[in-house]
Parts: structure tokens; C-alpha cells; sequence
């Protein structure tokens, strides 16, 4: 009798150990099958996030870059009636704003009615040429006629006919060398407004004759 309970013990044991690796086995599978599933949605919520801020940049770059032209040349007749031509070594369309161009290495040519020539080159330079409005930024160089002029922005107004030159102005001609905040060229009334840097203004006609 001793001998059948010993075998009868032995027996529930191996059910128990075979029950309880049963248990653990089914136990991992479904940790295992929770940390898949966890890692796939994680994986695939990275990955969207990564496609999103891809596609962004991408948009992003569409909408703020454009053709890019060398050696381009402009010609017209403004409001004024002055013929001008404009070139530049490169031009690219702005993204935003389909008739604006930046421009590097400017040189543009004003035609006035009595013959005489403005020419103003810079290092970079926007052109609209719905407008005909034009920039000159970085090392602008103006003559005309006698006088030439350094600073480092000049802007042309073409509906207002004005042509403004601004920052760090430095007129030369024959009467000597003058530095200026601000010139105004009125291209309609042929005058010239000049501020001084001690905030004096002086106007002066221009010579078109």
C-alpha cells in the first residue's frame, strides 16, 4: 500500500511540473505576442512620423525654391518713359511670389530722354517684373553723368518714379565728396533730395540737359 501512494505522489508530481511549464509556455506567449504587437504600433507610428516630417520638408522646399537662370537680361521702358535694361549673372524665381526674382551680380542701365545714362550694378538685387520695381543690395555703385555714388542699398520705385538710395551713401562728383543718409532721385521732376548725416536736407536739381 506504501508502495502504491509513493507511486501515486510521483505521479501528481510529474502532472504538477507538466502543468506548470504548460503554464510559464502560455505565459510567455502572451507576453511575447503583447511585446510584437506593442513593437509593430510603435514601429509604425515612427515611421508615419518620419514620413509626415519628410513630406513637410519636401513641400517645404517646393514652395520656397525655383528655376535658377544665368547670365539674364531684362529690357523695357518705365513709367517715366526711360528706357532701362537689367542683368545678372543669376536669377531664381521666388517661390511665393511668381513675379519676384532674386538676383545675383546686378548691373542695370536707365536711358533718360536727354541721352544721359544711370548705371547701377550690386552684389544681389530683386527684380518684380509685374512691377518693374527693382533692389540693389551689398556694394551698389552708382554714375551718372559726372557723379558717382557708393552705398549699400538703392531701391527704384517705378509707379512712385523714384529711385532711393540708402545706408552708408557717399556722393562724389566735382564739387567733392559728400557723405548722405538717404538720396532721392525724382526721375519725373529731375530733382535730387539729399539727407545729410546731420539730418540737414539739401535739394538739388539735376542737370538732364
Amino acid at each position: 500500500m506504501i508502495k502504491n501512494f509513493s507511486k501515486l505522489t510521483l505521479r501528481k508530481k510529474k502532472i504538477f511540473l507538466t502543468q506548470f511549464i504548460l503554464l510559464l509556455l502560455g505565459l510567455f506567449l502572451i507576453v511575447f505576442t503583447f511585446i510584437k504587437l506593442d513593437e509593430k504600433k510603435s514601429n509604425k507610428i515612427f515611421s508615419d512620423d518620419i514620413k509626415i516630417e519628410i513630406d513637410s520638408k519636401i513641400n517645404k522646399k517646393k514652395d520656397t525654391t525655383g528655376n535658377v537662370f544665368y547670365d539674364i537680361e531684362y529690357s523695357g521702358i518705365d513709367l517715366s518713359g526711360n528706357r532701362y535694361i537689367l542683368k545678372a549673372k543669376e536669377a531664381e524665381n521666388d517661390g511665393n511670389i511668381d513675379e519676384l526674382l532674386n538676383l545675383k551680380f546686378v548691373t542695370a542701365f536707365f536711358y533718360f530722354k536727354n541721352d544721359n545714362i544711370l548705371n547701377i550694378s550690386s552684389d544681389a538685387g530683386l527684380y518684380n517684373n509685374k512691377t518693374l520695381d527693382m533692389t540693389f543690395e551689398g556694394n551698389v555703385i552708382g554714375k551718372y553723368t559726372e557723379s558717382s555714388l557708393l552705398a549699400e542699398k538703392a531701391e527704384y520705385f517705378n509707379s512712385k518714379k523714384l529711385l532711393i538710395i540708402t545706408e552708408n551713401v557717399k556722393l562724389n562728383d566735382y564739387r567733392g565728396t559728400m557723405l548722405a543718409e538717404k538720396l532721392v532721385f525724382d526721375l519725373e521732376k529731375n530733382t535730387l533730395n539729399i539727407s545729410s548725416t546731420k539730418n540737414k536736407k539739401v535739394k538739388a536739381n539735376l542737370n538732364y540737359k
